[in-house]
């Protein structure tokens, strides 16, 4: 077998593998690579050492049997054998479900979230969003500071439980999508500056120096990223891919990295025979992200869009610190905009910037699809001190008006794990550093950030407590007693509305037209033949339909059809979604 490893600054290279090792050789044709041949097979454990330096993992490795900080292992992706036939399912219509395997379920792997993969088929969820997978210290922690971007964490199973899970999910006519990171790495664990020029000082993210992709080195640093990608959708047959904040990907080339990366998977998938999307996470609200490279843009499939969240959130809430303070003073007439426009910021003053931000999406070359509605996520539950979710402090009727807009709403909508049946666990930020001065500076750190906003140290959970990962898995036995079995069956009925009402899964932002009394706490809005109204307050509504036709398709509080005069009495904290034939 051919061992091979970019090490440009190198002066000398040496594979071991098994006890032996083997002096490597410039390849000749590639600049700053090297090769040596060796006896392997599947689970063959090997590493690099620069220099006669310590022996270091491969930065393309496809496995680390001990950890990050272990030798990597061969992995023959030709033994699985796929058992599923999948000519894959794309983006347009779809209902995601953002899943984290470690408190998916109590044993935290991927076989035990496998065997819970019917309970999203009966919900009528159409793909499933796994939070990272990449290896990281430890056993347990939210995955974004991985390392090893080719390799599944052992603890959830290694690589064959992921190819395991994807035909189980295939199998249930379950698309799979994948969290990466490519913004940054580790840092424990992250020997890349050892091989190469991964990383540059000419940008700097929240992380440190950025990830290399216009320095110096970069062709080949943008070759790992993209080599990285595909294999997750070729080898694991993955659907998508989630793009951790693109924003920090700092690139001044003429060709973003991201153009590559989209230009990349579309021609795989046009050779695999299947649709194959990206994602992004971006906060910059500029529609060139979405936007098809043959009309100028970027062509990404879709992104994350918070300013649904944001507006909905402060509704809910009353919440206005921080970022959400625009959000809060618009009111129903932001969460209006957003609605029909996509983007809330879209080239307004942002307050919480301190500048004007984004950019207007033209609804006539974005499709609404591109844009994911949430009202909750691993990051705006995790984020807050305690990891509480809306169940925690939201009437049921208000988290059910929550669902039904981003259910009937016009954006593709993602559910956090455990939301359809308003869990009555936290999800909360939790680590596993195995590095005894991390995992302090971990610990001190969270709670610094949020004494500075009144809240006291032993309130905030340690992140390196195990209970603190404990708490945050869903306990199983909630979906099936009250008030939880109702909740769940209302997420059931809007997913099934929209599956088989078309108006719902039109893409036309331009449709959407809405309705609202601020004072009142009504908003409605119509889509095609479907009506959706809510009353988020605390006394009974007059919500005028403007017609006494309209059918009751389901309603989340006993409700009577509109009147004569088209008004419908709705009553307080409750929702309603109505046709009209």
């Amino acid at each position: 077998m051919q061992f091979e490893v970019w090490a440009p600054q190198a002066d000398r290279m040496t594979l071991h593998s098994e006890g032996a090792t083997h002096a490597m050789e410039r390849d000749p044709e590639h600049p700053g690579w090297w090769t040596a041949d060796a006896e392997a097979s599947d689970g063959t454990r090997y590493g690099f050492a620069v220099d006669d330096g310590p022996v270091r993992p491969d930065p393309r490795s496809r496995r680390q049997p001990d950890g990050p900080d272990g030798p990597s292992a061969v992995v023959d992706h030709g033994r699985y054998a796929w058992r599923v036939p999948w000519e894959g399912r794309g983006l347009p219509g779809a209902v995601l479900y953002e899943l984290h395997v470690g408190t998916y379920t109590p044993e935290g792997t991927l076989d035990a979230a496998a065997e819970r993969l019917g309970h999203l088929a009966e919900l009528g969820v159409t793909h499933v969003e796994l939070m990272p997978l990449c290896p990281f210290p430890g056993t347990h922690g939210w995955g974004y500071e991985g390392v090893s971007l080719w390799a599944v964490h052992e603890p959830y199973g290694g690589p064959e439980a992921l190819k395991r899970f994807v035909d189980a999910a295939h199998d249930l006519g379950l698309g799979v999508v994948l969290d990466v990171v490519h913004n940054h790495l580790g840092p424990s664990g992250n020997y890349l500056p050892v091989f190469g020029p991964y990383f540059t000082e000419r940008h700097h993210t929240p992380w440190g120096a950025a990830v290399n992709l216009d320095a110096p080195g970069s062709d080949e640093v943008r070759a790992y990223f993209l080599g990285s990608a595909l294999a997750w959708l070729r080898d694991y047959r993955l659907d998508g891919l989630r793009l951790d904040a693109v924003h920090a990907l700092r690139d001044t080339r003429a060709c973003h990295f991201l153009e590559e990366l989209s230009t990349a998977v579309d021609a795989l998938g046009a050779e695999v025979g299947r649709p194959l999307f990206l994602i992004a996470e971006s906060d910059l609200n500029d529609p060139r992200l979405v936007t098809p490279r043959a009309e100028g843009g970027i062509g990404l499939h879709a992104q994350w869009n918070d300013d649904f969240h944001h507006t909905l959130h402060t509704i809910l809430t009353g919440e206005s610190q921080g970022y959400y303070a625009d959000f809060a003073r618009a009111g129903l007439a932001g969460l209006a905009k957003t609605l029909t426009g996509g983007y809330f910021h879209d080239g307004t003053y942002s307050s919480f910037r301190g500048r004007s931000h984004g950019r207007p999406l033209d609804r006539t070359r974005v499709s609404a699809h591109r844009l994911l509605g949430y009202t909750q996520t691993h990051d705006q539950v995790g984020n807050r001190a305690q990891g509480d979710r809306l169940s925690a402090t939201l009437s049921p009727g208000l988290l059910a008006c929550a669902a039904a807009l981003t259910l009937t709403g016009p954006f593709t909508p993602m559910l956090f794990m455990g939301e359809e049946w308003a869990a009555g666990t936290p999800w909360q930020f939790f680590t596993d550093h195995t590095d005894p001065e991390l995992a302090e500076a971990v610990r001190r750190g969270r709670r610094r950030e949020f004494a500075e906003h009144g809240w006291a140290e032993e309130d905030v959970p340690d992140p390196q407590d195990p209970a603190t990962r404990d708490r945050s898995c869903l306990d199983w036995s909630e979906p099936s007693v009250e008030p939880h079995a109702r909740m769940l069956a209302w997420y059931r009925d809007l997913i099934a509305l929209r599956r088989t009402h078309p108006d719902l899964s039109d893409p036309d932002l331009s449709d959407v037209k809405v309705a609202y009394d601020e004072d009142a706490r009504w908003f409605g809005f119509r889509r095609g033949d479907v009506r959706v109204a809510l009353n988020l307050g605390k006394e009974p509504a007059a919500i005028p339909l403007g017609t006494a036709e309209a059918r009751i398709l389901v309603a989340w509080a006993p409700v009577n059809p509109p009147g004569p005069d088209g008004l419908l009495t709705l009553p307080p904290e409750s929702c309603v979604v109505l046709t009209v034939p």
